[in-house]
Parts: structure tokens; sequence; C-alpha cells
């Protein structure tokens, strides 16, 4: 029937599994709708919507109902799912196909549903109805029948026609790789901004998939002097779809204005800031655990961290920075979540150094690294500095560590969980964020002593002594402060990149 990858079985396309044609068992969870991914289908609702002050009150924790209300029944056990890879063009490899199906699998697994087999498809080009043709699809319906599923998970984009179509010939819901990457946002995120944010992309993803019945579902009838039926069901849940967009998008704007003042109060102290950027899973919390011991959770999970954590560093001159962990990426990150996070995302654009973190012991690396840097460039962050940190080296084969070292010979090589290479990092975040400065020989008076305070905390001190008039101070003194001790200056001198 196939062969195992990583406790997936993998189905040859066009034969079939030995089996029956289905349980009763899951006939009936068919029917009932209980799957952890109805509320991304459609939207059913058979009471009012609660107003924006009660959505409020019931996403103020994780212990409240969840974001996306209807996503999961408790009731069901870990629902099984069938994954499906369609792709078109010829030149994709063997192996680039296996390492995006084995990712779905962790996402779906991550989603809450248990991979039992997986497909990949070949077709020559797209059908508008079902994207990979009426006979290939009722084919995977026979053997999804046989397997027994639940759910069937594309690891490509659905239209919302073909997503409609799809479910008819399975039998039970079908959903692409954005449903399921922007369940586990709305499972993973915990403060108000994230809560908001993943309610925003979830929004304007339904909107589309908003299906009626025509006029009768009318709210109002038709007769004599009237202009026809009123507003159609469908019409209504778009109207009200909208409308809490633009309640959320509100909310969200306050938020953003108080990320802003902090990011000018940040920037009106000369701090440096450190951002932490990667493919999900890949150790960037971990990584900030270790350096600044700020107790964040870490879980070997895809986007278990969705929620920002700045923390302060103090580096091997003295100076202290602050470090900044951000959302993790993924190969094809869904436009709706790049758009909605844009504002959380852009901060790495107003950092003054990047550290991408680099799951080094993972097949496709390469392909990973490339996929972030698409998303730096998309959100405006590509001309930031960046220091690549490959990480788990302690998990990694050391043929490929080597290999690593020749092609990036200014990386880090650390391992987060065990503490390997932090000193060696330190220093080379030393060395990136000292380019440029200059060596001040500076007469700080005494009545002064907050400024001396100042030079501790922003610049390296390399000498100090006093004499009668204040204290005698040498420091290297980032370029944006040079202007700030002026008036104290009694020598200059400009040190390009050395320590």
């Amino acid at each position: 029937m196939g062969r195992s990858h990583r406790g997936v079985e993998v189905l040859v396309a066009g034969k079939q599994p030995a089996g029956g044609g289905g349980s009763k068992l899951a006939d009936n969870r068919r029917r009932t709708g209980r799957s952890p991914y109805r509320g991304l289908l459609s939207l059913k609702p058979t009471n009012p919507p609660p107003s924006d002050q009660e959505r409020d009150r019931l996403s103020e924790g994780r212990s409240t109902r969840r974001l996306t209300a209807t996503v999961t029944d408790l009731e069901v056990a870990r629902q099984k799912a069938f994954l499906v890879s369609a792709y078109f063009d010829s030149r994709n490899g063997t192996g680039e196909i296996e390492r995006s199906l084995a990712e779905l699998a962790l996402l779906t697994d991550t989603a809450g549903s248990t991979p039992v087999a997986t497909v990949a498809v070949r077709r020559p080009a797209p059908q508008a109805a079902t994207l990979i043709g009426q006979g290939k699809a009722e084919e995977l319906a026979h053997q999804a029948r046989a397997l027994d599923v639940d759910v069937v998970v594309f690891d490509n984009d659905l239209t919302p026609g073909q997503q409609r179509n799809l479910q008819q010939l399975f039998k039970c819901d079908v959903v692409d790789r954005v449903a399921v990457i922007l369940d586990i946002f709305a499972q993973h995120a915990t403060s108000r901004e994230g809560m908001l944010q993943v309610e925003l992309a979830l929004l304007r993803y339904q909107l589309p998939r908003l299906r009626g019945k025509g006029t009768e579902l009318s709210r109002l009838g038709g007769g004599i002097g009237t202009r026809g039926p009123g507003e159609t069901k469908l019409e209504t849940d778009r109207r009200r779809i909208m409308q809490r967009i633009s309640s959320v998008q509100k909310r969200l704007e306050q938020v953003h204005r108080v990320r802003e003042t902090q990011r000018k109060n940040r920037q009106a102290a000369s701090t440096t800031l450190l951002s932490l950027v990667g493919y999900t899973n890949a150790g960037k919390s971990t990584l900030l655990n270790a350096l600044t011991n700020a107790g964040v959770l870490t879980e070997d999970r895809l986007f278990s961290t969705l929620d920002s954590t700045t923390r302060r560093l103090g580096l091997p001159n003295g100076r202290q920075v602050l470090v900044s962990d951000t959302v993790g990426f993924v190969q094809r990150l869904p436009h709706q979540l790049v758009e909605a996070f844009r504002s959380t995302l852009q901060e790495t654009a107003r950092a003054d150094l990047l550290l991408h973190v680099v799951d080094v012991s993972e097949p496709g690396v390469l392909s990973r690294i490339e996929a972030v840097q698409e998303v730096l460039d998309t959100i405006g962050s590509g001309h930031v500095p960046e220091l690549m940190v490959f990480n788990k080296i302690d998990q990694a084969a050391e043929d490929i560590v080597r290999r690593f070292r020749r092609l990036y010979p200014e990386a880090a090589l650390v391992s987060a969980a065990e503490a390997v290479g932090l000193d060696d990092l330190l220093l080379q975040i030393t060395r990136q964020i000292s380019s440029g400065f200059s060596d001040l020989e500076l007469l700080v008076p005494y009545p002064q002593g907050a400024v001396l305070g100042e030079l501790h905390r922003e610049a390296e001190i390399l000498s100090e002594s006093y004499n009668e008039q204040g204290t005698l101070v040498k420091a290297r003194v980032p370029p944006d402060l040079v202007s700030r001790y002026r008036q104290y200056l009694i020598t200059e001198t400009v040190k390009p990149t050395d320590l």
C-alpha cells in the first residue's frame, strides 16, 4: 500500500488500499459535523452573533472559548486525517514533495488531527472544479472512505468552489494548508493583540467561503408595493463579517498606537534591539531562554510562539541590549496571516540586528532559509543586518555541521538546549553591533552622575579614573550617541569593526 514516512503511511496515487468502504463510526462523525476544521469551512450560526463586548470578554484568556468558536468539539477524540498533495510541475523533485508532505503532517498533528495516510498526485494542470480532476478526486474519495478518515487536508490552496465540490465527493470535511495554519494560530494566540490578529485573518479567510441558498433565506418577503425579496442570510452573514472586520481593525489600531509609543521611547533611549527570526520550531524561544532566562514557553510543536516577547541581554562588553522573540515563519505562509500580523512582523524592520535562527538538524535547510528571506523581504526587513545562528548542532551529523560552517563562515553554531556555543554567539553579536563605534575620552563633572550612569548602560566602558574636575572615562560609544557627549569630549577615535 505504500511506504512509511514519520509514522504516516504514504499512498501511491492510483493504488486502492485494502479494506472496506468505511465504518459506521466515521459516517456518524461525518453526519454530526464534528471536525477540528468545521469553523473554517462555513458559517452556519443558529443564534445571533455575540456583541463586540461579549467577544472581547470571551477572548480574555485561554481558559475561555476558543477564538474560532466552533473549531473544536471536545467530545470527539482526535480526528483521522488523509493528506493530499497535488503538484503540476515536473521539475518538483520527490524529496521536495516528501518534505512538504512531512511538514503538512506536523501541521495537521499540531492542529489536533492524526494523519493516517498521505498521497502525492501529479496532474498536467490544475482543474477549476476540483483541482485534481473529477476522476482522480473520486478515486481518492474511495480511498479516504476505506481508511475511515474524518478530514481530508490538501497541501495546496483551494478556492471556495473547489473546497465545496471536494467535500461533496469525499463526504467529509476538506480543508487546505491555509486553514490548518490558521487553526493552529487560533489555538496558540494568548495575548489580546495576538487574538485580534488571528481573528482578523480568520474572518478574511471565511468571507469568500460563505454559502447561501438564494431568496429562500430572505429576511423580508416580496409582495405588492415592495422591491422584491429582502436581505438574504448570505448577505446578512457577509455584512456581519464585514462589520466585525472593521471592529477588529479599529481595536488593532489602538494596540498598534501603544506599540508605536513603546518604539519611540526605545529610540529616545537609544536602546539597541535584536530580533530573533527564523523558521517555525527552529529553537528561537529556547535560545531566548538560554540567553536571558526569559521563561518563555518552549514546545516541540510548530508555532508554539505567536506573541512577541522582549528581554534585556547583557553583552560581554557590559552593554545592555533588548532581544525580541517573534512568530516563526513557514513555507507558503498564508497571506492573510502576513497581513494580519504585519505590524508585529514589521518590528523586525526596526531592529538593529536580526538573529536568523536555523535548525541545522532538519532536512531542507537551504529551502527554509530561503522561505524566511522571502517573508523578511515581504515585510520590509530585508535591509536589516543579519547574523546566521545554526541551532541544534548536537542533533546534526558532523558532516552537516562542517558543511554549513564552510557555507556560512561568519555564522554562529550553537545548541540552545545544551547551552553550547552561547559565549561565541555573544561575542559575534558584540562585534556586529559595535561596527562603526567611536572610542571617546570624556571628562564628566561629578554633578553629572546621570550621564555616567547612561554611559555604563549604553556604551562599553574601557577605563575609568578620577581627578579634581570629575570622572575621566574612556568609552566605546554607538554612532548615534556620540553627539550627546560632545560637551564632555577630550579625544575621539573611530573604531570600524574591532572590539
